[in-house]
């Protein structure tokens, strides 16, 4: 645990540094956010966060390669971690592009699909899906290969979709990979798998690269990721998905954290854990398709009325939207790996707790508010 601490520090140390080289570089080469009607900030903000987090990733990468224990693993752990990195290099570019020269959408799916294409030619994929009573079903190569690609482009779409506030998506995935690390870390652990493997490895540089890189985003933000960024940060925590049904041949997690039976939820983990980590940007991206699709445009077509725009519409401010869906977003992550890892009275208590104080503030607080306000003005 201690080393992946060490890759997570490094990763959001490098980050924050090269946090400033890339917005000074965005400046000097006009990849600046513009103001549009959609857009919530009032000023012009460079792009490249992406460039910086990458940076982190392969800051935090090169330095496991140098630590005792993990560095003694098996090759396969770096090659695995090591294809995903250089399919985010690849998607990143392809985001830098897009911040430069606005590419069109068909152009940014193209990259998305030879970067999703790039893991699977390098067997970093999907292999099996595990079903009730530990019976498992193996994929042939297309359908392997077409899961794969399904699950990467959606990631990363998702994640574009919901980078609509100032440390919105840097918040989301980092909570998504702090919760998917717990769960790869302790699927090796029930299993008796060595504890390097390279899901926990590429979560825990993600996680402190989105922590680096949050101090230069959060409200209010002086350099945006970008598509460069928000490709990055989802392929990568999907790619993290991926590497783990090809080290391990079964998983059991019946077991339990706590040592009880069959608490858990074998036949959704790992295979939708991705999903379910990211699913309040998932939601929105499909809100999104079908209220575009409905309305006769485009599924790829810009508008303002993601799930962030409506928190402001109903009397949220900036910042207040951002931590509330920071909120939903570990209450699904964590919760998932709550109730897949461990049973018990105290889990349920726990959830339960916490979707009410998430739903007390996402919709009660502004009414308060509102009410407030009114009395004072009379």
């Amino acid at each position: 645990m201690r080393e992946y601490l060490t890759v997570f520090l490094v990763a959001a140390v490098v980050t924050y540094l090269l946090g400033v080289v890339a917005r000074e570089v965005a400046t000097r080469t006009g990849a600046v956010a513009k103001v549009r009607d959609r857009d919530v900030h009032a000023t012009p903000i460079p792009y490249f966060g992406g460039v910086a987090m990458l940076g982190g990733l392969a800051a935090g990468f090169a330095v496991a390669r140098q630590l005792p224990f993990l560095s003694l693993s098996d090759e396969q752990i770096f090659r695995d971690a090591g294809v995903v990195l250089v399919a985010g290099a690849l998607i990143c570019a392809v985001g830098v592009l897009d911040d430069l020269l606005e590419l069109d959408a068909l152009t940014k799916f193209g990259g998305q699909l030879v970067a999703a294409g790039f893991l699977v030619y390098f067997d970093v994929q999907f292999y099996s899906l595990q079903l009730p009573g530990g019976e498992q079903i193996a994929l042939d190569t297309t359908q392997a290969a077409l899961a794969s690609v399904v699950v990467v482009v959606a990631t990363v779409n998702a994640v574009n979709f919901v980078d609509g506030l100032d440390g919105l998506a840097a918040g989301v995935v980092g909570i998504g990979a702090v919760a998917f690390f717990l769960f790869s870390y302790k699927l090796a652990d029930v299993n008796g798998e060595t504890l390097a493997i390279s899901a926990a490895l590429l979560t825990a540089a993600l996680a402190g690269a989105a922590a680096g890189f949050l101090p230069h985003n959060f409200f209010p933000a002086r350099i945006f990721m970008g598509d460069s960024g928000s490709m990055l940060i989802g392929l990568v925590l999907a790619g993290s998905a991926l590497t783990l049904t090809g080290q391990f041949a079964a998983v059991d997690l019946r077991q339990g954290a706590g040592g009880g039976d069959a608490s858990l939820l074998p036949t959704l983990l790992p295979l939708i854990l991705p999903v379910a980590v990211l699913v309040v940007p998932f939601v929105d991206l499909v809100l999104a398709v079908v209220r575009r699709t409905r309305a006769g445009r485009s599924p790829f077509a810009p508008d303002k009325q993601h799930l962030h725009h409506r928190l402001l519409e109903i009397g949220h401010s900036h910042m207040r939207a951002v931590l509330i869906m920071w909120l939903w977003a570990g209450l699904i992550a964590f919760g998932g790996v709550l109730a897949s890892l461990y049973s018990g009275r105290l889990t349920t208590v726990v959830l339960v707790a916490w979707v009410v104080l998430t739903v007390a503030l996402t919709f009660f607080v502004p009414r308060v508010r509102r009410r407030e306000s009114t009395m004072t003005g009379l």
